[in-house]
């Protein structure tokens, strides 16, 4: 057996060789787990029992290896396309007997956001996701799913699983979100800071914006994905479970909104960085200035005292008390006007 007891045994199942880690299955029937581990090639004979509920976990499958899953399970070939492919849209999509979903999980690692590609096939007893990495946690996943009270209300369905998967997912969102709000906060402290470190507010600011456009690219598609689960219409998610399923629906919007709000927080922050240069650069001027004319006095006295003609005190030592006293008189009395005014 594998690490976890839903991973099935590939030395045992050969034909379980399925993507870069090996696959994960589980039965539940009456809200209890039956069994968990089995091969794929058993996934249909659980689903011939009207009151099994299975769900698989395939990660970074090729196209070639889904053909068992969907011979299995009776997939479209664009489905499954779908699943394979990298960068594909936030989405929820209607096939007969059961929908693809779409979606990214984002993790925020030392101020780079990184996206985690889910896909997820739903049937009415069978949920089957795609991951096209390791970075999503299915532990966290399972334990959820183990730690409700119950697979769902009323009879065994595949869209109480569904609701703790995206769930997770959603979650998952709010806590980049955080992250992100923190690194806002940390760019705002620079830009008040005395130091003003330019190149790292810089640096910070853009990739902050870059990571806030990133996420609000997956996040605003959540929300007309969990719009159309919750169409009466459509008949995708049983009427016990739409407030659960309402209730990741509102934390959909609120991620929507939050990255919306960052981002306009993230744009006034670069205003406030260019209006604080511009009045340091102002600071500084006046100082030039203002030491330009102290400076001018001593220059125009010794200056005026260089002339190679007579003046009062000329080649006499009173001469040069004179001018030192006119120096340092000027200069301290424009020093103090200056300061007064806030110029140095």
């Amino acid at each position: 057996m594998g690490s976890h007891p839903s991973e099935t045994d590939i030395e045992r199942h050969p034909e379980n060789r399925i993507g870069s880690a090996p696959p994960r299955t589980r039965a539940w029937r009456d809200g209890k787990v039956e069994a968990e581990g089995f091969p794929v090639a058993e996934v249909s004979d659980y689903l011939e029992r009207p009151d099994v509920v299975v769900w698989l976990d395939l990660c970074g499958p090729r196209h070639e290896d889904l053909h068992v899953v969907s011979d299995e399970l009776g997939l479209d070939p664009v489905a499954v396309e779908d699943a394979v492919s990298r960068h594909e849209r936030a989405k929820l999509d209607r096939y007969d007997g059961y929908v693809f979903l779409n979606v990214y999980v984002p993790r925020v690692y030392e101020g780079d956001l990184a996206m985690s590609e889910l896909s997820a096939f739903i049937s009415g007893r069978a949920l089957v996701t795609v991951r096209q990495d390791r970075r999503f946690d299915v532990d966290e996943l399972i334990r959820r799913w183990d730690e409700s009270p119950d697979t769902g209300p009323g009879e065994p369905t595949a869209a109480f699983l569904l609701y703790g998967l995206l769930d997770l997912v959603v979650d998952l969102q709010l806590e980049a979100v955080q992250a992100l709000d923190d690194e806002t906060d940390s760019v705002e402290d620079l830009v008040f800071d005395d130091k003003f470190p330019v190149k790292e507010i810089q640096r910070r600011s853009y990739r902050l914006r870059k990571n806030l456009t990133a996420l609000r690219r997956v996040a605003l598609p959540m929300r007309e994905v969990l719009n159309t689960m919750l169409r009466r219409d459509l008949r995708i998610v049983p009427p016990p479970l739409v407030p659960y399923f309402q209730d990741v629906y509102d934390h959909t919007l609120r991620v929507a909104e939050w990255t919306d709000g960052l981002r306009d927080l993230v744009a006034d922050l670069l205003d406030t960085r260019l209006a604080l240069q511009g009045n340091r650069m102002n600071e500084v001027m006046k100082k030039v200035t203002s030491w330009a004319a102290i400076i001018a006095v001593p220059t125009a006295v010794t200056g005026f005292y260089g002339q190679n003609v007579p003046y009062p005190g000329f080649s006499q030592h009173s001469g040069f008390i004179a001018s030192t006293i006119i120096i340092v008189v000027f200069s301290v009395v424009l020093y103090v006007i200056f300061k007064l005014r806030d110029w140095l």
